[in-house]
Parts: structure tokens; C-alpha cells; sequence
């Protein structure tokens, strides 16, 4: 079987992860199955310094890189900015990807595909904090917040940092199967397929706050009375407002809807019990106002896609009460 090649471009001030993280995934599957070949690319010769201060010296110039490549991978970084207004790599990587089985990003990097062309028309994910900015900057691109990575066609997106492991493994499944992947996974302590996206297990819940005071208010008074009845009626009054401007000018100002706010909220409290508590499912259930421990479960497969159990599972800190 001929080892599959593994290109991964380089810029200064890259993410160090980006880069380490993946290509250990792929390491252990070479020396595994002797599945891959692994090399680094940059504009220019010689030593690349990460953000980190630690440097790489890459096996070749973009320019010296020639001929087919089965895996293109382009890593994130605060140097992603310069990349894309270097109109030679961009150049480059576009031409590299045709000739590539399958190009993917880990975590900015998306910029770099987005920026060459490649993500035009396509589904894309990019570090939680860097979405609406990829959104805004290539308004040709489906950004979607949540997952750990997305696949379009052969072009695939990572998440921030750690995720370009996740991708890493999931291409190695795809090409040798799913023992080769338990395997590296069980070696790396990692989760064959990490539950739930990446944005759920990052954000802080309201990334928006409203201006206006009677809402802020009102967001307060949620968090402090989950288990109340928070619907619409109740909360416009609260704040003082009909239901039907209440409704339009919370969405507009928190960037979520009333329910989906309420939802998020509770979810977000339930979360913190379930890390750092021993209390049951259905007492915390009760608490953050779902009710039911089967309505938590429904609102955690929909908003985290795992269970609360499962949450617990992986999540918990250890000696919790």
C-alpha cells in the first residue's frame, strides 16, 4: 500500500496546535499502518515561528512542492491575516488543491481556504470566536457555528485548535477503518468521535447583550429564576413591553429569541451542575426549570447532541458532592 501524503502549510505567527495536533494523529496511524507521509510547507526557506515562539523548519518551499498530495491541510494562527494578502501562497494553495484528494483548515485556516477560492459555495466551520467575521468577509461561504468539523465534497473545516484532531482522526477512519482510529485515539486519550460542537463547549452564553437596560434586566432575572415560567407573556411584562415588540426587540438586540435564549440558558446552568455537583439528573432538571429530566435530555441532544449522562460522563470534575 503506498503511504498517502500529508501536506500541511505554514505562515509566521501560526497556531502551534494547528500543526502538532493533527500531524500526530497522522503520525501514529504511519506508524501504524505505514498510511502516510507528512510534510510542512512555507512561502520561504527556512525556520517558521509559531504565535507560541517555537519554530519549525519546514521540508520544502510551496514552490518546491510538486506533484500529486492526497491530504492538503492549511492550519490557523494570528498570522492568518498576512497569509491572505500574500498573493503567491493564495496562488499556490488553489493550484495545490487541485491537485489534492481532499484539502481541509484547522480552526482559522478557513480563512486561508475561503480567501484561495475553496470554500466558495461550501458549508465551513472556524474557531467559535472567528465565525461571523468568516461570514462577513466571504458572505459565499456557509458558516455554520457549532459542529466540530464539516465535510463538503473533498474540502473539510475544523473548529478551534484541539478539533484539527477530530478531523485528523476522522480521515484517518475514512481511509484505514474505525479499530485503526480506536487505536490512535485510546493511544492520544482522545474521543473516537468527540461528542456534541465545538461552539457549545467554548462560548459564554450571551454573546450579544442587549443596550437597552429593561432587557438586560430581564436577562438577569432569567438566570436568577430558571425554574419560573419564562415565557414570552411574563418576560414582556417584565420589562415593560407588549409581547409582540418585547419578542422583536430581544431577538434583535441578544441575537436569539426569547425561547431560544430561556433554553440556552438553562442549558448552560445545567451544565455547570452537572461538572461540579452529584445531584441527580431529574433534581437538576427540576431546578433549571425543564421539569423533566426527559426534557433536559431532548434539550441537551438538540442543543450539545450528547445526553446529560453523557455530559456528566466526560465533563464532571472529579470529588464533586
Amino acid at each position: 500500500m503506498t503511504a498517502r501524503r500529508v501536506v500541511f502549510v505554514l505562515f509566521p505567527d501560526f497556531q502551534i496546535l494547528d500543526l502538532t495536533g493533527p500531524h500526530e494523529v497522522f503520525a501514529q496511524a504511519g506508524r501504524l499502518a505505514r498510511a502516510y507521509v507528512i510534510e510542512t510547507v512555507a512561502a520561504v526557506a527556512g525556520p517558521v515561528r509559531s504565535r507560541g515562539g517555537l519554530t519549525i523548519t519546514p521540508t520544502t518551499t510551496i514552490d518546491a512542492c510538486e506533484g500529486p498530495i492526497d491530504t492538503l491541510v492549511a492550519v490557523g494562527g494570528r498570522g492568518t491575516t498576512a497569509a491572505c494578502a500574500d498573493d503567491h501562497l493564495m496562488e499556490w494553495l488553489a493550484s495545490a488543491a487541485r491537485r489534492s484528494r481532499r484539502v481541509a483548515s484547522v480552526c482559522t485556516g478557513a480563512f486561508l481556504l475561503a480567501r484561495a477560492g475553496l470554500l466558495a459555495g461550501r458549508r465551513a466551520v472556524t474557531h467559535w470566536s472567528s465565525c461571523d467575521l468568516l461570514a462577513r468577509e466571504h458572505p459565499d461561504v456557509s458558516v455554520e457555528a457549532d459542529p466540530i468539523f464539516v465535510r463538503d465534497g473533498k474540502v473539510w473545516t475544523s473548529a478551534g485548535v484541539t478539533a484539527g484532531m477530530d478531523l485528523a482522526l476522522a480521515m484517518v477512519e475514512e481511509d484505514h477503518g474505525a479499530e485503526v482510529a480506536r487505536t490512535i485515539a485510546r493511544q492520544l486519550v482522545m474521543f473516537v468521535q468527540r461528542p456534541g460542537g465545538q461552539a457549545q463547549f467554548s462560548t459564554q452564553l450571551a454573546a450579544q447583550r442587549p443596550a437597552r437596560t429593561p432587557l438586560r434586566e430581564v436577562q438577569e432575572w432569567i438566570a436568577e429564576h430558571l425554574a419560573a415560567d419564562l415565557t414570552v407573556p411574563v418576560l414582556a411584562a417584565r420589562a415593560g413591553m407588549s409581547e409582540r415588540n418585547f419578542a422583536r426587540v430581544f431577538t434583535a438586540q441578544a441575537g436569539r429569541t426569547p425561547a431560544a435564549y430561556v433554553e440556552a440558558a438553562r442549558v448552560e446552568a445545567a451544565r455547570r451542575l452537572l461538572e461540579t455537583t452529584g445531584t441527580t439528573v431529574e433534581a437538576i432538571a427540576r431546578a433549571c426549570g425543564f421539569g423533566t429530566a426527559e426534557t433536559m435530555h431532548r434539550c441537551f441532544k438538540r442543543a450539545l447532541r450528547i445526553t446529560p449522562g453523557q455530559y456528566r460522563s466526560h465533563f464532571a470534575v472529579r470529588g464533586s458532592d
